[in-house]
């Protein structure tokens, strides 16, 4: 048996802005995890298994008087085409294709099934891949886990930066700048995807970063789940509308995201602190002018209470509901304000980062 695991993810600042080219955004991996089991089936007949994603609720919406399946948050959507396309890599390689069956293990939802936001479906994709490639014995780099599990999720979900891809390949803290969507889908139609995934992605960026001496993150969860993909449909739909905001939204989510990674450049927590509550202010007047909830009251108590005790707090990817994140040091009160967060309903994760040592 072959087992693969890939980790979640929390983004820390550059939410939205980071869709776009050319915006940074920062993410940090934590250490709960998504595994992949692959074995050779004993049959002519593969499976696929999950005990967490057999009840999963289907999403669909009316269009005209269509009723239209959204599969995008269902799980297997993703595995299958992280299959069909590492399996197509393969095939280029003139691997002779098996039949096998796939067991997937998910720490990234609760123990009732909810989720925390953490990127599964990015997370299950990574660790498919790399599953496959391992199967078929072929080497892989970080790079090319990343590129094929980028296509593939992208190929479902239609929209994102995959920068929740990066977190779950790459691990530890990383600033992180989209590619050229429009270039990706011209490439997969004119060439292999092997020629695809050795090109220069225009775009792309991905820095592993070194947090500063004493710095703490702190997750506190809403128990209130959201959707990314319904959230970033909404706001995609207001681009053109909002023309002359929404580009003032990049340029000041882009200046305040550099200055962070400034900070960790330079050991200054103090100046992380201050680009968090900056990116804090540009989020709320991003969901202001597009008319969605993204600091829902239960993450606002979650912020203020973090302020309180002294730390930077905001709301962690997409909003509306999932989890808020805290920049703390060595002088903050951790244990009175977790009580203080379990008071209001709000349930501390504690997750550490994961850091990924290693590149094959």
């Amino acid at each position: 048996m072959i087992t693969e695991k890939a980790p979640g993810k929390l983004y820390i600042a550059g939410e939205y802005a980071v869709l776009e080219q050319d915006c940074p955004a920062i993410l940090v991996a934590v250490n709960q995890f998504v595994r992949v089991s692959i074995t050779k089936s004993k049959t002519s007949t593969g499976l696929i298994h999950s005990k967490q994603y057999s009840q999963d609720s289907i999403h669909w919406v009316r269009q005209g008087l269509k009723m239209v399946i959204d599969n995008r948050d269902n799980p297997f959507e993703y595995i299958l085409s992280a299959i069909s396309f590492t399996e197509r890599f393969c095939i280029e390689q003139n691997i002779k294709m098996n039949v096998y069956d796939l067991h997937v293990n998910s720490d990234l939802d609760s123990a009732d099934g909810k989720k925390y936001g953490l990127g599964s479906s990015a997370a299950v994709t990574v660790a498919t891949v790399k599953a496959i490639l391992r199967f078929y014995g072929v080497k892989f780099t970080n790079e090319l886990v990343y590129k094929l599990s980028a296509i593939s999720h992208y190929s479902v979900q239609g929209n994102g930066s995959a920068g929740d891809i990066a977190a779950s390949v790459y691990g530890g803290w990383l600033a992180y700048q989209t590619f050229d969507k429009k270039w990706l889908e011209n490439e997969l139609e004119k060439k292999s995807l092997s020629e695809v995934v050795n090109e220069a992605w225009p775009g792309l960026k991905i820095e592993l970063l070194t947090p500063p001496e004493g710095m703490k993150l702190m997750i506190g969860w809403s128990q209130k789940p959201a959707s990314t993909s319904r959230l970033v449909d909404e706001t995609n739909a207001n681009k053109a509308a909002l023309n002359d905001e929404y580009q003032a939204f990049l340029t000041k989510s882009r200046e305040c995201v550099l200055k962070m990674v400034d900070g960790f450049e330079n050991n200054d927590i103090p100046a992380i602190q201050k680009q968090i509550r900056v990116n804090r202010k540009l989020l709320q007047h991003f969901a202001k002018i597009n008319h969605i909830a993204i600091e829902i009251p239960r993450l606002s108590k979650l912020i203020n209470i973090a302020e309180d005790f002294g730390g930077a707090s905001k709301t962690s990817g997409a909003g509306n509901g999932d989890c808020g994140i805290v920049i703390t040091d060595k002088n903050t009160n951790v244990e009175a304000l977790e009580n203080k967060w379990r008071e209001n309903g709000i349930l501390p994760l504690n997750f550490r980062v994961h850091q990924i040592t290693y590149s094959r």
